[in-house]
């Protein structure tokens, strides 16, 4: 197969760890004969400093012209001072919107070998942890009216959150589906005892519900969903969600798994073409020192030949070569432990090239 990859490095961290991804890519297509081109794309704080603007449409179109998107990390201290829509994380939204990337989708997954690692018990660890966030993307809260008057006296901010049915239906279609691949289990997190927003998704999941017998389906209010996660992960197979809940949950299930930097995720629309990074931020206390964590930006390009390349071989073969790296005693500095073996960011992309 030929594909053209478009390639956003990023800030801090992202240049290093999308540099391993892409090493990792290199080594498979070589392996199964096809052609990987990469197409480089500024977006978030590299691209304020080079362009004056987060995500240029220029750039926008080089992503829409690819197969498939491939980021790193954005975003930074440096600049944190910006107005709202000229910040590094406003490209990101655009981006995602732009393609029409909907749903995401983000594994919470305990490597056996990082058991140690979770700050859970032993005995909630030993249960299992491996279920999936399927988070809408671009609605709700996050794309609503924000604005802020002056009113009595006094500045007063409102932030709209909204959902149309159809916007509920298609997340939650992808949910099911995703569970008849897993373990045929849906939860769906609101606050449908508060949020009008929220007796609107019961509304259309219980109406998709007939449409799949084959899969278990629960509701749980958010509150008691951030104590469950923690109390007994185990129970979850997909979770899917709102906005604002996904991003706040997602982050929560990624670090009961022992690292952020082993985590990856997908973003998907209505077609192959998708956006795929690790969920980990651009870490830029760590950036150009080689210790950061590239195995999230790795399995993420492991997600994106699968998703969107239909690589099943490819991908298997990607997981199972950091599985040999980490069963190997292999670690970066975030998930060090007694016993193992210290490698930088570059090493360890290295260690997994060598165990396709």
């Amino acid at each position: 197969m030929n594909k053209t990859i478009a390639v956003i490095r990023g800030d801090g961290i992202g240049p290093e760890i999308v540099k391993e991804a892409v090493k990792v890519l290199d080594a498979v297509a070589a392996r199964h004969g096809h052609t990987f081109t990469y197409d480089e794309v500024d977006m978030g704080g590299v691209a304020i400093d080079k362009w004056g603007d987060p995500l240029p449409q220029a750039m926008l179109d080089k992503c829409l012209a690819s197969d498939s998107v491939l980021l790193g990390a954005v975003g930074g201290p440096k600049w944190e001072g910006l107005p709202g829509p000229q910040r590094p994380e406003k490209g990101l939204l655009r981006l995602r919107a732009g393609m029409g990337l909907y749903s995401n989708l983000r594994p919470a997954k305990l490597w056996p070998q990082l058991a140690d690692a979770s700050p859970l018990k032993p005995s909630i660890v030993e249960k299992g942890i491996d279920f999936m966030v399927v988070r809408e993307l671009i609605s709700g809260i996050y794309f609503g009216e924000h604005k802020t008057v002056e009113q009595d006296g006094e500045k007063v901010a409102t932030d709209v959150m909204f959902y149309a049915e159809h916007e509920i239906e298609r997340i939650g279609r992808i949910a099911f589906e995703t569970a008849r691949k897993r373990r045929r289990k849906v939860t769906c997190i609101d606050k449908a005892n508060v949020l009008d927003t929220s007796r609107l998704w019961r509304a259309v999941m219980h109406r998709l519900q007939p449409e799949y017998p084959d899969v278990a389906y629960s509701e749980m209010f958010v509150d008691n969903a951030a104590m469950q996660i923690v109390k007994d992960p185990s129970q979850f197979d997909v979770i899917v969600t709102g906005n604002m809940f996904g991003d706040i949950l997602s982050d929560e299930a990624s670090m009961i798994t022992g690292s952020i930097g082993m985590i990856p995720s997908s973003s998907l629309g209505d077609g192959t073409r998708g956006m795929y990074e690790p969920i980990h931020g651009s870490a830029p206390d760590i950036a150009g020192q080689d210790k950061a964590n590239p195995i999230g930006t790795i399995l993420s390009a492991a997600m994106m030949l699968r998703y969107s390349f239909d690589m099943a071989a490819e991908t298997d073969e990607i997981e199972a070569a950091v599985n040999k790296a980490l069963n190997d005693g292999l670690r970066t500095a975030d998930m060090m432990a007694e016993g193992c073996t210290l490698v930088g960011c570059a090493a360890m992309g290295d260690a997994i090239v060598a165990r396709l």
